[in-house]
């Protein structure tokens, strides 16, 4: 299976558009790409087939009353590839075997924990496993923790 490269393609499912515009600049930052964005599961639901992102950041709570849980579900279904990150202020609202998600970043975030997560994800997608420590902003999931160890 072919690896992706940097700079990632990344979509964003937030339903906070300012919260959604800080981590564009982030993304864009770190020399990656926002490729969508979606407040909800039914945005979801309507992007093209052949956007397969590399990457999406995932809110658990979203508007129109959907999931962040109900969302990875699609992107694993849909985009298998996609390496799914939750940002979340709930992450104990996440369960165990993060329904395939590969990740948290809890909020509230820093700019700089974020872009610190970013990198150490961007090494665990495109040339797995990372050999950077894991930032405390970012929590691996069990599942891709042992898989990285």
């Amino acid at each position: 299976m072919k690896r992706p490269q940097a700079p990632l393609d990344v979509l964003i499912v937030e339903d906070e558009a300012l919260l959604v515009m800080d981590i564009e600049d982030m993304i864009s930052d770190a020399g990656h790409n926002v490729v969508s964005d979606g407040a909800s599961l039914y945005d979801v639901e309507a992007l093209p087939d052949d956007l397969d992102p590399d990457l999406a950041f995932v809110d658990l709570q979203l508007a129109r009353g959907t999931s962040g849980l109900d969302v990875c579900r699609l992107i694993r279904t849909r985009w298998p590839k996609t390496f799914v990150v939750f940002v979340t202020a709930n992450p104990k609202k996440i369960p165990e075997d993060f329904c395939g998600a590969h990740g948290v970043i809890p909020k509230p975030f820093s700019r700089n924990g974020l872009l610190s997560a970013m990198r150490y994800i961007e090494e665990g997608v495109c040339d797995p496993p990372p050999t950077s420590p894991a930032p405390a902003s970012f929590v691996a999931s069990p599942a891709f923790a042992a898989s990285w160890a």
